[in-house]
This record gives structure tokens, C-alpha cells and sequence, in this order.
């Protein structure tokens, strides 16, 4: 395709088109409000209103919208912090507490998906990580090591003499599995979760924005697009989407673009070379790229950071074209079949976390892992407000992220924050041989 005729719109909306929940007159009253209709909003509605408490969800978009059906499907829930930084940030107990949480919260969502029923396309199919330089792939078995040794996961390090059995590129210096991270159709995925929390009895209205959030006495006064709703207990699940309407998160989330872009369907020998263990894929690059197959094994989707704070310029698509060239020189100049972006959640500390303001509960931050933290999050958020001190314990139940000096909720900052990790990235290939000439 040329690049005007590339869908601006997810690959995942073909096969799971967004649907607007039928509009209903709003209660007046509701045991908690939930804003934000995304995973984490409708896994908190999911928990409260089976436990028989009333969960109203508004979103000012069309459900589904946002993130959630936006992101790559990979069911990782990575830390973009090291264990080391966690352990100097934290502390070693709770570093350790991440590293198990995120086993069960993965585990977790695999159950959740069967029990549920949810099509999703899901698949435990494991993480290929490729290193750049000969000390990550010293470092990344050593990790792989531990996390076999600590959490009895099925991680180990694969030589550069073998990872032609995982993926055909030359580009790394070998990598690490980890075979406890799946992949989904996120498109899917959400509409499953819509379905079992609207048959569950939570109340999902769309395109309603939450205005203000004023707390009288025990209860909430929540002014919205369409009314005014009293709430016993308010939940915010914004994440990346947060507007001017709560000032004082905004300071603190960094709405941050990650692009897709996704080939035309490619010959099954030569996807079967490139991918011939069907993995999750990723690198150790500051720039964050993260590829996998299409749940039908037919093309390959590729994501990054865009680096862009408006509009929809053509460059950014063109950049992770070079990139999955760069990977993989058989697709240099492959037709491209959409390119789409959505925002993540950012901030200063870069962990997921819960925490509370002035009485209301927030379940954000999730750094471009949210298919695995925000519905574990969401869970989590809606346990703890029906009491369940025991069952809504979490290490991610943290204080709020520090405050941006100088911002106020556009990322004027991320051009220039972009272009130096891009010319840190070229710098790493560049020393280790694998830079190509075009600028």
C-alpha cells in the first residue's frame, strides 16, 4: 500500500469493530463511580458488582477507544525499571514483591481469559528479548538465571550460535526467553471484557465526560457531561487518557504516543523464517521497539515510540519501517497495512502503582505494560474498596507520582526527550556494528 492508502486505525478493528454501549439514563446515585472505561475500569466494575456493589463506568470516549484496544497484545507486564534501580528506589523486599506480583498477575489473566470465556486469540507463547552488545547478553543471562532460580520461571539464555531457532535476524548478539508471557488481540480481548462486565450488571455508558470530582463528607459529588451523580467511592482509571478535568493527576501522567504499524500478510515460508517460534518479541533499545506475529501467524506488527505530541505526520511510520528493517532486511521495503497510534502513561518513578487523593482511589501509571497491570490494578482498586484488606493487598499500593515542574499535560518535552534516545540508540548500534547508512 502506499502510505495514503495505510489505515490510520488499529489492525485489531477489523476483526473486533468498537461498539457503543446503548445509552442509559444515568442513576442519580451509585455505590462507586468508576472513570475511565478501559481494562482497568471494567476489571474493578467486574470485582465490585459480583461482590454487590453497585459500579457505574463512564468514559468520554466510545469504550474501548483508548489504549486498550491500541497497545501490541503482549501480555508481558515488564518493569521498564531494572531490578537493580527497583532495589535502590524501593528497597530488595519489595523489588522481589514486583518480580513475584507479576507472575501471579500474569497467571492471573490467563485464568481470567479462560474462565471468563473471552476469544481473545490468546496464546502462552513466550518472549524472545535480543541483545545488542555481547555484555547484554552476559547481562540478560544472568537474569534469566535468577528468574529461574527465584520464581521458578522458564526463563534461559539463547547463544547468537542457536537464535536462529527463535528469530531470524542477525541483528542481535543472541537474547533471553521467558516462556510465562503470552500474547492476545487486544481488540478482542476488550470486547470480551465489556460483554462480562455488562452481564455481570455494571452500568458502561460512553461518551460521557467526568467534568469534576468534589467530595462531600463520606460520598462524592461527580459532575458529568450529562449530570450530576452521587458516588460512595470514585475510582480513576485515566492512565494515558487523562484530561484537564482532574489538574492534579495531570501533572503527574505523561501521556507518551506508541505507534503500530502492521505489514501487508507476508508468505508463510518466509514468516516462518523470521518468526519461526511465533514469540513475543523485543530489545533493550532506549527507544522501547516491541514486534510479534498477527494472531494468524500472517503478517508481523511492529510498535515503538513516536515521539510526536500532535497530528499524524507520515514520519514516525516511516521510522518503524526502517527499524523492522533494520531486524529483519527482507521486509526494508514491505507494504505496510496500517499504522495507528495511542498514548501510555509515564511519570517520574516508571511503576505501576494504586494511591489515593483526597479519597479518591487511582489505579494508573501502567509505562506500556497496561494489558497485564491494568486489569490486575483494576482488581486490586475494587477489592480495596469493598474491604478486602487480605485479597486487595498489593506492592504496587504506593503514594502518588512526583509532580512535573512545568507541566501541565502536554508533552511538549518529548520530541527533544526522543531525539536523544534515538541518537543514544544510534550510538549503541553504531559501536557494535549493526548501523546501517541512511540517516
Amino acid at each position: 500500500m502506499t502510505a495514503s492508502n495505510i489505515k490510520s486505525t488499529p489492525y485489531w478493528w477489523e476483526s473486533a469493530p468498537l461498539v457503543t454501549p446503548s445509552e442509559q439514563i444515568l442513576p442519580t446515585e451509585t455505590d462507586v463511580l468508576v472513570v475511565g472505561a478501559g481494562y482497568s475500569g471494567l476489571s474493578a466494575a467486574i470485582t465490585l458488582v459480583r461482590a454487590g456493589t453497585s459500579a457505574l463506568v463512564l468514559d468520554r470516549q466510545v469504550p474501548g477507544e483508548g489504549a486498550s484496544s491500541r497497545n501490541g497484545g503482549m501480555a508481558t507486564g515488564n518493569i521498564r525499571l531494572s531490578f537493580a534501580d527497583m532495589v535502590r528506589n524501593f528497597g530488595k523486599a519489595r523489588a522481589l514483591g514486583v518480580q513475584a506480583e507479576g507472575k501471579a498477575a500474569r497467571e492471573d489473566l490467563r485464568r481470567f481469559i479462560q474462565d471468563e470465556g473471552i476469544d481473545c486469540d490468546y496464546r502462552l507463547c513466550g518472549q524472545f528479548s535480543g541483545a545488542l552488545s555481547r555484555a547484554d547478553y552476559d547481562a540478560s543471562a544472568r537474569s534469566a538465571e535468577a528468574l529461574a532460580k527465584a520464581l521458578d520461571i522458564d526463563s534461559y539464555a539463547v547463544p547468537r550460535s542457536v537464535q536462529h531457532q527463535y528469530i531470524g535476524t542477525d541483528l542481535y548478539c543472541g537474547g533471553a526467553v521467558r516462556m510465562d508471557i503470552g500474547g492476545l488481540d487486544p481488540g478482542k480481548f476488550y470486547a470480551g471484557m465489556l460483554r462480562v462486565a455488562q452481564e455481570a450488571g455494571a452500568v458502561v455508558q460512553g461518551e460521557t465526560a467526568v467534568l469534576s470530582i468534589d467530595r462531600e463528607g463520606t460520598s462524592f459529588t461527580v459532575a458529568t457531561s450529562r449530570g450530576k451523580i452521587r458516588a460512595g467511592q470514585v475510582l480513576v482509571c485515566t492512565n494515558g487518557y487523562t484530561d484537564a478535568s482532574d489538574r492534579w493527576l495531570r501533572r503527574r501522567i505523561v501521556p507518551v504516543r506508541s505507534r503500530i504499524i502492521a505489514t501487508e500478510p507476508l508468505p508463510r515460508d518466509l514468516m516462518n523464517r523470521l518468526m519461526p517460534t511465533q514469540m513475543m518479541y523485543g530489545d533493550g533499545r532506549k527507544l522501547s521497539y516491541y514486534y510479534r506475529p498477527s494472531p494468524d501467524g500472517t503478517r508481523i506488527l511492529f510498535g515503538g515510540r513516536d515521539g510526536t505530541v500532535s497530528g499524524d505526520p507520515a514520519w514516525p511510520t516511516e521510522h518503524l519501517r526502517v527499524e523492522l528493517g533494520r531486524i529483519f532486511p527482507e521486509l526494508a521495503k514491505v507494504s505496510l497495512s496500517h499504522s495507528w497510534f495511542g498514548y501510555v502513561a509515564m511519570h517520574r518513578d516508571m511503576i505501576p502503582r494504586l494511591f489515593r487523593n483526597r479519597g479518591v482511589i487511582y489505579a494508573t501509571g501502567y509505562c506500556g505494560s497496561g494489558v497485564v497491570w491494568a486489569r490486575w490494578l483494576g482488581m486490586k482498586a475494587a477489592l480495596q474498596i469493598l474491604g478486602n484488606s487480605q485479597a486487595g493487598r498489593t506492592v504496587f499500593d504506593f503514594g502518588p507520582p512526583k509532580s512535573i515542574p512545568l507541566f501541565t499535560g502536554k508533552a511538549w518535552f518529548m520530541p527533544f526527550v526522543y531525539a536523544k534516545m534515538e541518537f543514544e540508540d544510534r550510538r549503541l548500534l553504531r559501536r557494535n556494528g549493526k548501523e546501517d547508512n541512511e540517516d
